[in-house]
């Protein structure tokens, strides 16, 4: 049992306390599902409080946490142990707790913010950040052989792979990492966020935008009438899903990469047509094992027909480089796997597509808030304790919102660090 603390600061006054155990009680966490084998294990409630504390106050490592838990006596009491935990504790329970428990916690107030309106989710905004791994492969000052080798995986963090951000000092840039990434769905309006995953950097994100847009339209239902994401995700199968699927619109800007098939130029047919205006001859369907996609192969009409090479001359009349270097002449690959007519009409351009990217800007700024709480620095090593860390700190933006709506504060959702001094 604790000593009951006599002497009673300012920072820790009777109202200061209370404005955490406001907070702390909107946090719904599972029963426990593990029992005790040898010593009693510290609630997994009073952990995550104490996580959620952590970054209310910046504080950087678990080892300050703990310092600061045993230096003030009330912050235990408030957070729900019974003793003092140790810095193991914590790092046990983000190594080994399993994700979803904290997803079960996140989904809890996302559901509580749907029901009192704070997110309505019709526009929906897709980005995700880097997390460095705490390795000396990240510290530039350090002399490392091979430093960005994605073969030689480093040994102060196994599981974490190599990845590139982009950087503006002057001009682009691009910046190599060892780490991970947290991949994040947020309402645009009231930049919360809705849906979070954490997967090493060399996982493409395109591929985890389609599960994340079901998981939150089956989970909560929202009317979602737009998704606003940057060119990395002008893909086919992902504005098909966006079109056919959600019914929505996607601003999502044109990929440079995809230029090449869309300026190839179809006749009335709706057969690809070369750079002499002769519509191309079909040399059948094919598997793309690289790409994972079916295509229809269409190759140069000079070259697959000897009565149309014979009233030409057996010649390209542009004298094409392909026509002599290729055995097939020209050739164009299309897609048969997805509509590509659907990009046709998107209204690239526009003031409305152009209105509605702008609120891309809402993920950026839940971004720099989550790195104000230590989110992009993390103290611990391995993706299951990244992966935690990333959600609790989710969960902290998510249960300020919460205390926010329930206090009569809606001005203040947004005010991660600043809610409890100003409340």
């Amino acid at each position: 049992m604790f000593q009951p603390n006599l002497l009673l600061t300012k920072e820790l006054s009777k109202n200061y306390i209370k404005k955490f155990e406001l907070l702390f009680s909107l946090l719904r966490f599972p029963k426990e599902y593990s029992k005790p084998k040898r010593r009693p294990p510290h609630p997994k409630c009073a952990l995550l409080n104490a996580l959620i504390y952590k970054n209310l106050r910046s504080i950087p490592t678990l080892l300050e946490l703990t310092s600061e838990i045993k230096n003030y006596p009330q912050i235990a009491q408030i957070c729900g142990f019974n003793s003092f935990p140790s810095i193991e504790r914590f790092s046990s329970f983000l190594k080994d707790t399993p994700n979803q428990i904290l997803q079960t916690v996140l989904k809890t107030l996302i559901e509580e913010l749907v029901k009192l309106g704070q997110i309505d989710g019709r526009y929906i905004s897709v980005d995700s950040c880097p997390i460095k791994a705490n390795i000396k492969e990240n510290n530039l000052k350090t002399t490392v052989a091979d430093r960005f080798n994605k073969a030689k995986i480093p040994k102060g963090d196994p599981e974490a792979r190599l990845g590139v951000y982009v950087i503006f000092p002057d001009k682009k840039k691009a910046q190599w990492f060892w780490g991970y990434r947290n991949h994040i769905l947020n309402d645009a309006v009231t930049e919360l966020p809705v849906a979070e995953v954490t997967y090493p950097a060399n996982v493409p994100e395109q591929h985890l935008i389609i599960p994340q847009l079901k998981h939150i339209k089956k989970a909560f239902k929202l009317p979602i009438k737009a998704v606003i994401g940057d060119s990395a995700f002008d893909a086919y199968d992902i504005i098909e899903y966006i079109v056919k699927k959600l019914r929505a619109k996607p601003v999502i800007p044109k990929n440079p990469r995809r230029s090449k098939d869309a300026n190839i130029k179809l006749s009335p047919k709706g057969i690809p047509t070369c750079v002499a205006g002769f519509e191309m001859v079909s040399k059948g369907k094919f598997y793309d094992k690289e790409q994972n996609r079916m295509r229809h192969k269409f190759v140069c009409p000079i070259k697959a027909g000897k009565k149309f090479a014979r009233k030409l001359g057996w010649f390209c009349p542009w004298n094409h480089p392909k026509f002599f270097s290729n055995r097939y002449g020209c050739t164009t690959n299309l897609r048969i796997d997805v509509d590509t007519s659907i990009r046709q009409n998107i209204d690239y351009g526009s003031q409305t597509f152009k209105k509605l990217y702008n609120l891309r800007g809402s993920t950026e700024r839940i971004f720099s808030r989550l790195l104000s709480i230590l989110m992009q620095r993390p103290s611990v090593i391995g993706l299951n304790a990244t992966r935690n860390l990333c959600t609790i700190a989710h969960i902290t933006v998510l249960v300020i919102a919460l205390a926010a709506v329930k206090t009569g504060h809606k001005d203040k959702v947004r005010f991660v660090k600043s809610f409890i001094p100003n409340l």
